[in-house]
């Protein structure tokens, strides 16, 4: 017979896509349900995963806080009706502050709680809720910040990816025009549209490549328009829901450094350019890219002088190739034994375990 779970989520992109994938895993076994804030609903299809809201406010200001407070404690009541009401039995946080009056629930009725941390830093959600968990799945025994008396709770995962991604196969060889990826994340990146296209334009003079670029709304016609003009082949778009579509096209990625994106074009053995976003909670952004560095699967550079030092960096990548192919060949070894029904089968038994 199959059992309720509900999946709490939220934020941005870095929470919601790893909820999916859960989703993915458990909804052929499970009765799931998702639970997000308003936040998250622009990554999800409603109607398809026919979401709860819990909108969580933010606690980062004092001012407001005892006004939160109060938010929290309806919500949380809110929560114990949802959860009652649809006779949950297991509850599955990504992490972050929207799943706080869940967590609350959760441990009010003693229900099992299990955590998801694909950080290399544990966040503080996390850390919180640590002694009500069960399990914690990571990606990484060494995850920064967690405290030694819960080592037990760990559970070592291969990082979350899409079924479809894992389908993909990356050709082996470069294509006649270098393609190049770019990608912001959930919130875009306004340094990779404003530093970033100028030394595009010099590369390209040098040699022949190609752009596919995600960008704000706002950003799409006007970076279209200036590589054209500047004879760059090039595809920009904004959101794309078949992203896998678009990153299989490519020999090279500039990103920042999202847990969900850097495991998605390790699997698919893309080397990366990892810019982690200076202003990123406990520096984690920094860490997930380290984690790829330490095997020598990618390039990391810091925000600092971007321009200068990306456009150099490509100039060296472009002019020879042994250490992009190397990369390339150590993701290769690091996702030798990766394979979808590994996770799928590791997160299940862990679930059902009595």
């Amino acid at each position: 017979m199959k059992k309720n779970f509900l999946i709490t989520t939220g934020g941005s992109g870095g929470h919601v896509i790893p909820a999916l994938i859960l989703y993915e895993h458990l909804s052929k076994k499970e009765n799931i349900i998702i639970s997000t804030d308003k936040r998250g609903l622009k990554y999800l299809d409603d109607e398809f995963y026919k979401c709860k809201i819990i909108n969580t406010p933010r606690l980062n200001n004092i001012l407001l806080l005892p006004y939160n407070m109060i938010k929290i404690f309806i919500l949380t009541l809110k929560s114990l009706f949802l959860l009652k009401n649809k006779k949950v039995e297991k509850i599955l946080s990504t992490g972050g502050y929207m799943s706080l009056p869940l967590i609350l629930a959760g441990k009010i009725l003693k229900l099992e709680i299990f955590l998801l941390e694909p950080n290399q830093v544990l966040g503080r959600a996390n850390k919180y809720f640590l002694s009500s968990c069960k399990k914690i799945f990571c990606y990484n025994k060494k995850i920064i910040n967690f405290p030694k008396n819960f080592l037990n709770k760990m559970v070592i995962i291969n990082p979350l990816v899409r079924e479809s991604i894992y389908k993909l196969k990356s050709s082996g060889s470069i294509k006649d025009k270098f393609t190049i990826l770019i990608v912001g994340g959930s919130q875009s990146a306004s340094i990779f549209d404003m530093s970033l296209k100028n030394s595009i334009v010099n590369i390209s003079k040098k040699k022949s490549i190609k752009i596919i670029q995600q960008t704000n709304k706002e950003n799409v016609l006007y970076l279209k328009d200036f590589y054209s003009k500047n004879n760059i082949e090039n595809k920009i778009f904004n959101f794309e829901n078949n992203f896998e579509n678009i990153i299989k096209d490519a020999d090279l990625c500039i990103t920042r450094s999202g847990a969900s994106t850097l495991a998605e074009l390790s699997v698919i053995n893309i080397p990366f350019i990892a810019v982690p976003l200076p202003t990123s909670k406990d520096n984690h952004q920094l860490e997930n890219a380290n984690f790829y560095k330490e095997t020598d699967c990618c390039w990391v550079i810091e925000q600092t002088n971007f321009e200068k030092k990306i456009e150099h960096l490509l100039s060296e990548i472009l002019t020879d190739k042994i250490d992009y192919l190397k990369k390339k060949e150590n993701l290769k070894k690091l996702n030798y034994q990766n394979t979808w029904i590994d996770v799928n089968q590791k997160i299940l038994e862990i679930i059902n375990e009595n």
